[in-house]
């Protein structure tokens, strides 16, 4: 294969991702939600929830089985999971079953895929893999800019659960299609693009059991909980702030999700390409100090300036976009690539449990307090617990990580 066409990986890639990633669009369904079956903050919370624990356990469950299968049966399988969750959340009777469909099935669906395209992208780009699969993952960062409107004009028009229904027809056929040329690079063709400088020489390649005995691997574990715990409770919360708390119209809110989507985007070859230029630990630092500022923003404030609420909630959506490239860079030059698709599979559970800790704790703090402002102080406490953890259990990937 020439050099130029192994990029086919990165534009499918994208696009598939972009369709994966309308879990970040669920804000847009969550008050229609509310409104039909009668729910809470916190109760609205639980399939999006789920779906994003379940995204995470599966890339788990999968991370080993993915050197084992053909990459394109994988991708097809997890994208017929996806769809078949967004089909059955059509018939969903209540919240539960939206947990189950929503939230397990197409969660499952995603983690897959999801671990399957970076695990191809990565062995196709060895020479330069922070900023490919940031890359990659500007599609799943970016889904809400195509996305948001299409679902929002989709409710309006045909109601909540029939988009549902709409949205998995339309990525039963789109997926499979897309999947069609993913495979793996031979052992020449790897050998060819692999012109990868290692600063410190002969890189390790950890297993994952030397790797989770490691004080880095502890370190970036807390972080990477710390980053999406953040990242997600506000995503999911973003459309609600923006109508309830700083008392903007929902066409507005929308349209400011599609843009807050490009941030989203941005934030991933950017901070792969931060992490391999400067180093985890200063991705890191530089990543929490944005969301102190973006916090302090909203604090002052208290919801009263549109205008700041789009600067702080760009920021917001631009470290979440981070800490999904900040990770799995991390992850190659800490613990080498041999063993990288196990390796960041366990990583990747700290998402979940970002996820689950982040909007629980989020839905309990609104229906208690009655007050976004709460949200703030918690998340610039989260940043601040997160710069001594950077500091103190990490260190520069080009020293010996033991």
């Amino acid at each position: 294969m020439k050099k130029h066409a192994r990029w086919m990986y990165i534009f499918n890639g994208i696009i598939i991702m972009m369709l994966l990633g309308t879990v970040y669009s669920y804000s847009i369904f969550r008050k229609s939600l509310e409104e039909i079956f009668g729910l809470s903050t916190a109760e609205s919370g639980l399939p999006y929830m789920a779906a994003l624990g379940f995204y995470a356990l599966f890339m788990f469950l999968s991370g080993r089985m993915i050197e084992r299968f053909h990459p394109r049966l994988m991708l097809v399988f997890g994208g017929f999971l996806v769809s078949l969750g967004w089909v059955l959340s059509y018939f969903a009777s209540g919240v539960t079953h939206l947990v189950v469909t929503y939230g397990m099935i197409t969660g499952a669906g995603v983690g897959i895929a999801y671990g399957v395209i970076i695990n191809v992208v990565a062995k196709w780009f060895v020479d330069k893999r922070g900023f490919a699969v940031g890359l990659v993952l500007v599609g799943f960062g970016m889904s809400p800019l195509i996305v948001a409107p299409i679902v929002r004009d989709l409710i309006s028009n045909f109601g909540v659960m029939n988009t549902f229904l709409y949205l998995g027809l339309a990525y039963a056929v789109l997926i499979p299609i897309l999947a069609i040329p993913f495979r793996y690079p031979t052992e020449n063709e790897a050998d060819r693009f692999d012109k990868i400088h290692i600063v410190s020489g002969d890189l390790k390649s950890f297993t994952t059991s030397k790797m989770v005995k490691s004080r880095i691997f502890k370190g970036l574990y807390i972080n990477f909980i710390i980053g999406t715990m953040i990242g997600l409770m506000l995503i999911g919360l973003t459309f609600g702030i923006g109508t309830d708390y700083v008392g903007l119209n929902q066409r507005t809110v929308t349209t400011m999700i599609s843009a807050f989507a490009i941030f989203n985007g941005m934030g991933r070859p950017f901070s792969g390409w931060l992490t391999e230029k400067l180093s985890p630990v200063k991705s890191m630092v530089i990543s929490y100090g944005l969301i102190m500022i973006a916090s302090v923003i909203m604090i002052t404030t208290q919801g009263r300036m549109p205008v700041l609420y789009f600067v702080a909630f760009a920021l917001f959506w631009f470290n979440l976009g981070s800490w999904l490239a900040i990770a799995p860079t991390t992850t190659i030059l800490m613990f080498g690539a041999k063993n990288y698709s196990q390796n960041y599979s366990v990583v990747f559970t700290a998402y979940g449990i970002g996820a689950i800790l982040g909007v629980l704790t989020s839905g309990v703090f609104i229906d208690i307090v009655k007050d976004y402002t709460i949200l703030f102080y918690y998340i610039f406490l989260l940043s601040m617990i997160g710069v001594f953890v950077s500091t103190t259990m990490l260190k520069d990937h080009r020293r010996n990580t033991e």
